[in-house]
């Protein structure tokens, strides 16, 4: 889990079932962030409640906090529980990329040198 995670509602009530919701989807996220990250990393969700016309849009927007970047992901859909489900998954695919380019190496360069010894 995700240890800091900072819940704020803005125009709606944030009820407890929500922000457990919000907690267990964006919280477990830390198994896809590489391992030197976890402890630094913190999050920020940020829940809106508007109406367009007569039509009620709830936004869900995330920002993760790693120690090289800052990823930020919104959605906007009817339900407050789908835009978080949504936002979680991008957030998933950022953070993959993020593993790529500032993950480490080390095991790459161990596995091809194991192969290398043993031709």
């Amino acid at each position: 889990m995700i240890k800091k995670l900072e819940i704020t509602g803005i125009r709606t009530t944030l009820d407890n079932d929500l922000k457990k919701y919000a907690r267990s989807k964006i919280g477990k996220l830390d198994k896809y962030i590489p391992r030197n990250s976890r402890e630094s990393a913190h999050a920020e969700i940020i829940l809106k409640e508007s109406k367009i016309k007569t039509k009620k849009v709830c936004t869900c927007e995330v920002i993760l906090y790693l120690p090289h970047e800052q990823l930020t992901t919104k959605e906007s859909t009817i339900n407050m529980y789908a835009a978080i489900d949504i936002v979680e998954a991008k957030l998933k695919n950022q953070i993959k990329k993020y593993k790529d380019t500032h993950g480490t190496r080390g095991l790459h360069r161990r596995v091809i040198s194991k192969f290398m010894r043993n031709q």
